[in-house]
């Protein structure tokens, strides 16, 4: 579906974050190349937001690919975040709620 015009990616709030475009990361699922995708710094930005879903001229659920891909590497048990690697005096000042969200989005 995706005619890569690059709206996804100019209209994305964290692609100045991203390691690689949103666009690229349509391409690169295009051409099968899993392994670059899972081990960009992007598909862990991505806020879901639908940003790029909702301002594609083709429809292109964008965000939906984003999931997936945590979700294929995270199901493969790559954890992106550690708990244990979060320092205690952090672990403390942070939120309940935003450490349960944070892992269930990072932790297989």
């Amino acid at each position: 579906m995706c005619y890569q015009c690059g709206l996804c990616t100019g209209n994305c709030p964290a692609a100045a974050n991203m390691d690689i475009s949103p666009r690229r990361v349509i391409e690169l699922a295009r051409l099968g190349m899993e392994e670059e995708m899972a081990v960009s710094r992007t598909v862990w930005v991505c806020a879901s937001c639908l940003a790029c879903t909702v301002n594609c001229p083709r429809g292109f659920d964008l965000s939906r690919l984003m999931e997936a891909i945590r979700l294929l590497t995270l199901r493969k048990n790559v954890d992106r975040v550690r708990p244990e690697d979060i320092p205690p005096e952090e672990r403390c000042d942070l939120p309940q709620i935003a450490m349960v969200s944070g892992l269930r989005k990072f932790t297989g």
